[in-house]
């Protein structure tokens, strides 16, 4: 099921066939839609027309564009609409110095305005920012230093990354402008535009931000996505921009409505918390979750937080026994692979590792391990030769080349734990058919020296994993 975060439903080009988009909506399998307000007026309609509809929820807010028209009871009345239990954001709210119908110091004194009742009410907010985006996020950041814990009501808090504060609807920044505000706390979305020839800064977004910062919008009636540029925009036609993002990401529809749906119940509230998961599946491989315990507390990790990826919700209470394992797993040679990987240390339970590979390559199937290496310092022995047939792949975190700032990202002691993973690697380069070390591409970690220690001292394929 997929959730629209951003349809205009009150647009007067709706007016005639309203209750018809919704129901084609549910039809496309699009399970919510949220709709923003551009104004007082329109804010009530929104409110209105969720209180219709059971899958429909209302923004409220005004919208650049009517900035100069915002009153003291304009605000007033903004704030009472809020409380309605359908309202799950202010929005829709920012800045846009294309068109400039407000000056812009007026569209900044509203933007301010609405983004710190937002802190105050404890909602998020819907940002829209066209060739303003600098002073945008200058805005939103003045909001959240002077808010302290500006977060909706009800969030789980994250050890990785900010509690939920809004999405920057129809994202138009390069990557590095998406991280910034993702570290913000952040989502970004992308309508239609993403399947237009021309769609440039989308599609690097697209292609190179991790998925679970991303919201599926239409932004109907506008932004119609390829091959019915030209038409008037719905709801009903979310699974072309969800089939775009996958392509760009790599990954199934399924992967993607899975992982944005989770996006907008965390910023929204909306839908449900899925279950905790001992296996679960990415693309055409599915990984086992034996355990969130590890040895290291790396700093890039949400084992201690929600421990949730792509919409997989890994935070178990109890570690599964080998049966519970193997029947969730079914058939083994279904998947390209079993992975073993969680948010936690597989090899902490080597020996139901070990039995579990076993059972996988006697039913024909593929095995790989995820790890940070330390698994030979776990055990006080070296484990490599207990894996040999039992594993195709080894895949290692080395996160960095300089032993320092390895224990630094991973908050082990580097002395120790530095020439264990290493020398894990070695023998794993040596009796294993195929190991693969990685690092987090963030800044501050020497990528060329990286790859030279793995390829040209280890032996060992290069490879880099998405932070953001």
């Amino acid at each position: 099921m997929l959730v629209d975060s951003h349809a205009h439903l009150t647009s007067s080009r709706f007016d005639d066939d309203r209750d018809d988009v919704i129901r084609r909506a549910h039809d496309a399998g699009v399970r919510f839609i949220v709709n923003p307000a551009t104004d007082l007026a329109d804010s009530r309609r929104a409110v209105e027309l969720a209180d219709r509809h059971e899958g429909v929820y209302a923004c409220v807010g005004i919208h650049p564009h009517e900035a100069a028209g915002a009153t003291e009871e304009s605000f007033r009345e903004i704030e009472e609409l809020s409380s309605h239990p359908k309202v799950v954001a202010i929005g829709e709210i920012g800045l846009d110095y294309h068109y400039n119908f407000a000056p812009p110091e007026v569209q900044q004194e509203v933007f301010r305005r609405q983004t710190a009742l937002a802190a105050r009410l404890g909602l998020p907010v819907v940002v829209h920012t066209r060739e303003s985006l600098e002073p945008t996020i200058r805005i939103v950041q003045e909001t959240i230093d002077g808010a302290g814990g500006w977060q909706r009501k009800g969030a789980v808090p994250r050890n990785r990354h900010p509690a939920p504060r809004g999405v920057f609807h129809c994202f138009s920044g390069d990557p590095a402008a998406a991280r910034r505000v993702i570290a913000m706390g952040f989502a970004v979305s992308l309508p239609g535009i993403l399947t237009f020839k021309n769609a440039g800064l989308a599609v690097q977004v697209a292609s190179t931000i991790s998925l679970e910062h991303f919201l599926l919008e239409t932004d109907s009636p506008y932004m119609t996505p390829v091959p019915h540029r030209g038409e008037r925009n719905e709801p009903g036609l979310l699974p072309l921009i969800a089939a775009k993002l996958a392509e760009l990401q790599h990954v199934s529809v399924d992967d993607v409505a899975r992982a944005t749906s989770y996006a907008a119940f965390r910023l929204y509230g909306i839908g449900e918390e899925p279950p905790p998961e001992i296996v679960y599946r990415l693309g055409d491989a599915l990984y086992v979750n034996l355990t969130i315990r590890c040895n290291a507390d790396c700093v890039f990790c949400d084992r201690k937080g929600e421990a949730v990826i792509k919409g997989h919700n890994l935070h178990i209470d109890q570690e599964p026994s080998v049966q519970e394992v193997q029947q969730a797993i079914g058939d083994p040679a279904a998947f390209d692979e079993i992975v073993f990987c969680g948010y936690g240390e597989p090899t902490i339970r080597l020996p139901e590792l070990k039995e579990i590979a076993a059972w996988v390559k006697e039913r024909g199937g593929r095995t790989r391990l995820n790890t940070d290496g330390h698994g030979s310092l776990i055990h006080k022995r070296d484990i490599i030769p207990e894996l040999v047939g039992l594993l195709d792949a080894v895949s290692i975190s080395l996160n960095s080349a300089d032993p320092v700032q390895y224990g630094e990202l991973m908050r082990v002691d580097p002395a120790v734990c530095f020439p264990a993973m290493l020398g894990f690697a070695r023998e794993a380069v040596k009796l294993l058919p195929r190991v693969v070390m990685t690092i987090v591409d963030i800044p501050e970690v020497d990528a060329a020296r990286a790859r030279r220690l793995i390829e040209e001292d280890i032996g060992a394929i290069f490879h880099t994993r998405t932070y953001f």
